[in-house]
C-alpha cells in the first residue's frame, strides 16, 4: 500500500494491480532493492494543475481545471496523452499516467510517462468554443512542455481538431515549430496510421496470443469477437479483425451497446464507417438503431455493455471504451460464453475482479481450454508507439510510408507479446501445461526495465 495515498481510487487499483504482481513473482525474492525502487516510481515526479477560463458563445466566462502529471520521465520526454472529458480528475489522470511509464518502457522507445487533461466536456459544444478553450489551455500548458520534456497527445474527447488548436497556440506563444504534441495532421507532421495504430496494434498482439496458444494452428479467421467502445480504437480494431478474417459481433458507447441479432454475421466496413461518421459528429450510436439496415441486423440495448447480451459463442473479447469496463460477473458471463482471449484496447479495462477470474481460470486449466488475459499496458501501446514514431520522424524533418509506419507498428507489438511471454516464464513459474501471465510478465518487464534506469539516474539506490 502506497503511504499518506489521498482518496483516489483510480490510482490505487493501478498501484495494486502492478504491485500484487510483482509480489506474487519472484522478483523481490531475487532483486529485494526493487521494492524501493516501487516506492520511488509510485510517486509522480510533478504534478502541474491548473485553471482555464474561456469564453462560449453566449460570452459568459467558462472555468475549467486543467491537468498534467508528468510521472516519470527515467526513459526520455514524458509521454501519454490529454484527455478532455467532465469526469477527468487527478485520480484517474495519475492512474493512467502510472500506466503509461510501463506501457511506453514495454515498446522499447525512449519515452518516459504521463498524461493529463481537463473536465471540460466537448459534446455539444461549436467548433469556436472547442477552439478557445483549446487556446486558454494551451496558453497555460505551453510553459511545462517541450518536444525534450514533455510530448503529449490525443486521449477521450481529444481529436486531430483539437490537436491542431493547442499546437497553433503552442507555436505562436513559443515561437517554434517543434513535435511538441504527437496526433498531427499529415501535411504538418502528423504520422501515418496514427489513428489506427492503437486499434491496429491490439489486434497484432492478439493475433500472437491467438497462434502462441494454438501452435501456430489459428488466427483470427472464424473467430467470432465482442468489441466494446465505437471510438478509434474500437473502430480500427473491428477493421482489421474483418481484414483478417473474424466477425465482429458488437460495438457500444456511454449510452447502450449495438449487437447482432443470431449466431451468424459480422458488422461489415461500411456499418463500421457509418458509426464512424456519427461518432465524428459526436452523437450517439442509438442514433442508428432506427435505421432499416441497422434494425433488421443488430440490437440496441440502452444502458447495456456488451459482455452479457450476446448471442451465441464469443472467441475473442476487445474492450476498447474506458477503465473498468469488464466487471467479474461479466468475466464470468465471458468465460461461459467460451472466450478465449480477452485484450484491452482501452487502459484498465478489466477490474481488479475480473482479472482475478481470468487469471484464476487460467492457471486452473492447461492448454487451450483456459482463457488468456492481456492488459491495456501491452496489448494497446500501438498507439503511443506509433507517436513515438512521429517523434523521430518530426526530429528527422521526414516522413515515412503508411508501409514502414506500419511495419515497425507490427515489430513493436510482436516484441511486447514476447518480452511479456519471457518475463512471465522467467519470474513466474506456470504449472505444466499452463499459459503464461501476461499481465506478470508485462508488469515485471515494464517495471524493471523503468527501474534499472531510476538507478543509474541516482533515483533510487
Amino acid at each position: 500500500m502506497i503511504q499518506n495515498l489521498p482518496f483516489e481510487p483510480e490510482f490505487e487499483q493501478a498501484y495494486k494491480e502492478l504491485a500484487s504482481t510483482l509480489e506474487n513473482s519472484t522478483l523481490f525474492e531475487k532483486k529485494p532493492e526493487y521494492r524501493k525502487a516501487l516506492q520511488v516510481v509510485s510517486v509522480p515526479e510533478r504534478i502541474i494543475q491548473f485553471r482555464v477560463v474561456w469564453e462560449d458563445d453566449q460570452g459568459q466566462v467558462q472555468i475549467n481545471r486543467g491537468y498534467r502529471v508528468q510521472f516519470n520521465s527515467a526513459l526520455g520526454p514524458y509521454k501519454g496523452g490529454l484527455r478532455f472529458h467532465p469526469t477527468v480528475n487527478l485520480s484517474i489522470l495519475k492512474f493512467l499516467g502510472f500506466e503509461q511509464i510501463f506501457k511506453n518502457a514495454l515498446t522499447g522507445l525512449n519515452m518516459g510517462g504521463g498524461k493529463g487533461g481537463s473536465d471540460f466536456d466537448p459534446k455539444g459544444k461549436s467548433d469556436s468554443e472547442i477552439r478557445r478553450f483549446c487556446v486558454s489551455f494551451m496558453t497555460e500548458l505551453c510553459k511545462h512542455i517541450g518536444a525534450d520534456t514533455d510530448v503529449p497527445a490525443g486521449d477521450i474527447g481529444v481529436t486531430g481538431r483539437e490537436v491542431g488548436f493547442m499546437f497553433g497556440q503552442y507555436k505562436k506563444i513559443r515561437n517554434q515549430w517543434e513535435g511538441v504534441l504527437t496526433g498531427k495532421g499529415g501535411s504538418w507532421g502528423g504520422s501515418l496510421i496514427r489513428p489506427e495504430a492503437t486499434g491496429y496494434g491490439l489486434v497484432y498482439y492478439v493475433d500472437h496470443m491467438i497462434k502462441y496458444a494454438s501452435g501456430g494452428k489459428e488466427s483470427f479467421a472464424g473467430k467470432r469477437v465482442a468489441v466494446s467502445g465505437s471510438g478509434n480504437v474500437a473502430q480500427y480494431a473491428a477493421l482489421k479483425v474483418i481484414e483478417l478474417g473474424g466477425s465482429v459481433v458488437s460495438l457500444s458507447d456511454s449510452q447502450g451497446a449495438l449487437i447482432l441479432n443470431g449466431e451468424e454475421g459480422s458488422f461489415t466496413v461500411e456499418e463500421i464507417n457509418a458509426i464512424a461518421a456519427i461518432k465524428v459528429e459526436r452523437k450517439q450510436i442509438s442514433e442508428l438503431a432506427t435505421v432499416a439496415t441497422f434494425s433488421s441486423k443488430f440490437k440496441y440495448i440502452p444502458g447495456a455493455r456488451p459482455w452479457t447480451n450476446i448471442t451465441g459463442r464469443i472467441d475473442v473479447a476487445l474492450p476498447s471504451a474506458t477503465q473498468n469496463e469488464v466487471s467479474g460477473d461479466e468475466a464470468k458471463a465471458l468465460i461461459a460464453a467460451g472466450c478465449k482471449f480477452i485484450a484491452e484496447g482501452s487502459n484498465m479495462g478489466s477490474t481488479q475482479d475480473a482479472i482475478d477470474v481470468f487469471e484464476a481460470h487460467r492457471t486452473a486449466n492447461p492448454g487451450p481450454a483456459a482463457i488468456w488475459y492481456a492488459p491495456g499496458k501491452a496489448a494497446n501501446a500501438g498507439g503511443v508507439a506509433v507517436s513515438g514514431l512521429e517523434m523521430a520522424q518530426n526530429s528527422a524533418r521526414v516522413n515515412w510510408s503508411r508501409e514502414e509506419v506500419d511495419s515497425r507498428l507490427k515489430k513493436i507489438m510482436e516484441d511486447c507479446f514476447n518480452n511479456g511471454l519471457a518475463t512471465a516464464k522467467e519470474y513466474v513459474t506456470p504449472a505444466e501445461g499452463v499459459l503464461p501471465s501476461l499481465v506478470a510478465g508485462s508488469n515485471i518487464a515494464g517495471f524493471t526495465k523503468v527501474a534499472e534506469a531510476m538507478k543509474e539516474h541516482g533515483d533510487w539506490w
